[in-house]
């Protein structure tokens, strides 16, 4: 019956064939041309695997977030490049990772074109993080101890946050790993405090379903964006002391779990947005359910 809906859906999914299309385009295209190149292939690349992803779940589901609202779809790309510049300032602290061959183009130039890359990141995540959710073993997952927002907890997270991002600051070389975890643990009760959509309302209830979609969906995208990377230029490379062995692409073995908390950190940093400007109805536009 499920195969049946989704064949009728196939129809219905352009963005699927859209999608999939980009990516036989510029994916040969990132690797295969001469000179600069991933300036400007890097966006219709990822634009290709967000919609590929969106189709995808949309046959699974019979909804994704393109469907659902398209104006908020195209509300994470804008919200996305912003959020990622963050993570580009506290860079500039920890120098976890550098661009090469950004420099020959004028700083104007590049600045936008990465802009416009950084854009990708959201949309990608929270697509495959539904794309997870709809597994049959991720839907079946048993419900786990139970995490409430109480205000103990949310303390506790809290200056754990503060103090993971301190040390980062003071110490870069050594706790530069924290960058993917502290604004987690900051922003977590902040949400709560204002009322703000959290992961703490499904872990109230021991459900860890939307957790783990966050955190499989992020290292999934995280394989495709260090595989993609591998062959292109402009590139990204890492500096993650001491783990700088057992390289899968341009990233160490070990540094794929910082993939793993970052899709948090998203969810966090879009709620707190989506809050703070008052769009109540976009609270409830990423889903895990069903």
């Amino acid at each position: 019956m499920e195969g049946t809906r989704s064949g009728r859906r196939l129809g219905r999914a352009p963005q699927l064939w859209v999608g999939l299309a980009l990516i036989a385009i510029f994916w040969p295209l990132n690797w295969m041309l001469e000179g600069l190149r991933t300036h400007f292939l890097f966006f219709p690349l990822w634009l290709g695997y967000t919609l590929a992803v969106d189709g995808l779940v949309f046959l699974r589901r019979g909804t994704s977030l393109l469907r659902r609202n398209w104006r908020a779809y195209v509300g994470l790309f804008v919200v996305s490049a912003p959020l990622w510049w963050l993570f580009e300032a506290i860079n500039l602290r920890t120098l976890n990772w550098q661009y090469l061959g950004e420099s020959e183009l004028p700083f104007v130039t590049r600045s936008l074109l990465k802009t416009v890359a950084f854009s990708t990141v959201i949309p990608a995540v929270f697509g495959t993080a539904e794309l997870v959710s709809t597994w049959g073993s991720v839907r079946r997952l048993r419900r786990g101890p139970r995490l409430r927002p109480v205000r103990p907890i949310l303390l506790g997270f809290l200056v754990t946050g503060v103090v993971m991002f301190a040390l980062m600051m003071i110490w870069p070389r050594i706790f530069y790993p924290f960058i993917w975890l502290s604004l987690y643990f900051i922003l977590a009760p902040v949400n709560a405090a204002l009322g703000n959509r959290s992961l703490a309302g499904y872990t109230a209830f021991g459900d860890w379903r939307p957790v783990l979609a966050l955190m499989l969906g992020t290292l999934i995208c995280g394989f495709f964006w260090e595989l993609w990377n591998y062959y292109a230029y402009p590139k990204w490379i890492y500096h993650v002391p001491p783990f700088e062995f057992l390289y899968i692409f341009e990233m160490p073995l070990l540094g794929y779990g910082g993939y793993l908390p970052f899709g948090l950190e998203l969810f966090a940093l879009y709620h707190l947005i989506v809050g703070l400007l008052g769009v109540e109805h976009l609270q409830q536009y990423v889903q895990f359910e069903g």
